[in-house]
Formats: C-alpha cells, sequence, structure tokens
C-alpha cells in the first residue's frame, strides 16, 4: 500500500503502527487528539478532505477509563454519562471516521479501513461479564463494521472494512488492568503483528472481526 492514515497516532498502539508503516517505506499521515476528535464530526471531515486517497486508514482510538471512571464491575457501577461516553468513543467515533474517510479511498483494487476493537466485545465470548460500557461499546463497533462493510462493498469490492483485536498492549489504556503471567506485548510487536494480519486478509474477509494471531473472532 502507499498512503496511510493512522488516527489515534498520538496512543502507544497507534504511534508504533505509524512507525511500522513509514519502516515498510509508506508515507503515512498520523493524526493525533490535536489533529483529529473521533467526537467532533468537523474535525473528521476536516482530516478527510486533507488525507488525499488513501489505500490504508486504520482507527486505532479507545476509552477504556479516566481519572474518574474504572469499567464498571457490577450494576450498581452503572453510569449514563460515562456509558454514552464509551460509546461515542469506541462506536460513535470510528463509525464517524469511517462515513468521512471510506468515500476517498480507492473505488478500485485493495483497501483496507480497519478499527481496534476488543475480544471482550464479543457477545458469544462473554463469560465473566462486567465492563458493562467497554464490552458494550465495542460490540456495537463490531456490528458497525459489519454492517460498513457490506455497504462499501458495493463501492469497491475488493475493499476491507475490518475490526481487529490487538491483545494486551503495554499502554496507558491497559496499564491499571495487566495481569501477571498473561500475555503483554510492547506497542512495536502489536504493531508489526496487526500489520501481518491485514496482509493476509481476502476480500471476503471483510466485515469480520481478527485478533492479533489472524484468528477470527466470533461476534
Amino acid at each position: 500500500m502507499t498512503g496511510a492514515v493512522v488516527i489515534g497516532a498520538g496512543g502507544g498502539i497507534g504511534a508504533a503502527l505509524a512507525e511500522a508503516l513509514e519502516e515498510e517505506g509508506q508515507a503515512v499521515l498520523r493524526l493525533a487528539r490535536g489533529d483529529l476528535d473521533v467526537t467532533d464530526e468537523t474535525s473528521i471531515a476536516a482530516a478527510a478532505a486533507r488525507a488525499g486517497t488513501p489505500e490504508l486508514v486504520v482507527v486505532a482510538t479507545g476509552l477504556l477509563h479516566d481519572a474518574e471512571h474504572g469499567p464498571e464491575k457490577a450494576l450498581r457501577d452503572l453510569d449514563p454519562v460515562w456509558l454514552a461516553r464509551q460509546y461515542a468513543v469506541n462506536a460513535i467515533g470510528p463509525a464517524l471516521v469511517a462515513k468521512h474517510f471510506l468515500p476517498i479511498m480507492p473505488r478500485t483494487g485493495r483497501s483496507v479501513f480497519a478499527a481496534l476493537s476488543a475480544r471482550v466485545g464479543s457477545i458469544s465470548d462473554n463469560r465473566l461479564g462486567g465492563w458493562y460500557g467497554y464490552r458494550a461499546s465495542k460490540a456495537a463497533l463490531n456490528q458497525l463494521i459489519r454492517t460498513l462493510a457490506i455497504e462499501d462493498k458495493r463501492r469497491n469490492d475488493r475493499g476491507l472494512v475490518v475490526a481487529l483485536h490487538p491483545g494486551t498492549v503495554d499502554t496507558r489504556l491497559s496499564q491499571p488492568f495487566q495481569q501477571r503471567g498473561r500475555d503483554l506485548f510492547q506497542p512495536g510487536r502489536a504493531a508489526v503483528q496487526l500489520l501481518d494480519v491485514l496482509d493476509g486478509l481476502r476480500p471476503s474477509d471483510s466485515g469480520k472481526i481478527f485478533a492479533w494471531d489472524g484468528v477470527e473472532i466470533a461476534p
């Protein structure tokens, strides 16, 4: 691919993805929080207007906790404002990015629009409960990706729209929840793994969710 956009390039995974792509010789437009706010459609449209015709767009943004909130452990922890914030960043934001970036991507040949999701967004894989807002917003993202893929196939039948689970990566997002004995990837390794997954996908994989090892995740 010759031309990529990484949204969330100020974060651990986003920065590592941009660096890995540049090491491959690609021209990368890095968009961080100061350039594009996924909760502000005006800023998304402005960024798309200067992005050219990218063959790869990766949305590497996400929200799991902030200074006042963390993942909900029980019903008593549910807060409507925090739930809405998680949906705004984790689901609505990537959908708005797709709204403005998919139309400027090539109409013929291979192109890839990918958004970082999470295995906990899989409804069929939910056996532990908890993390209401993060699970639900990532499940919503996965459904949005599927729906976007169906529509975009009419625009470019070789285009890919997919969601990616990077695993647990050593970033600010996962830091409070890292556990000893579990796989923990450094951002650089995670980025290479995700790009390898994308390289191996075919047009028929559009609309699906893939883990860092290339295995498809059930919705």
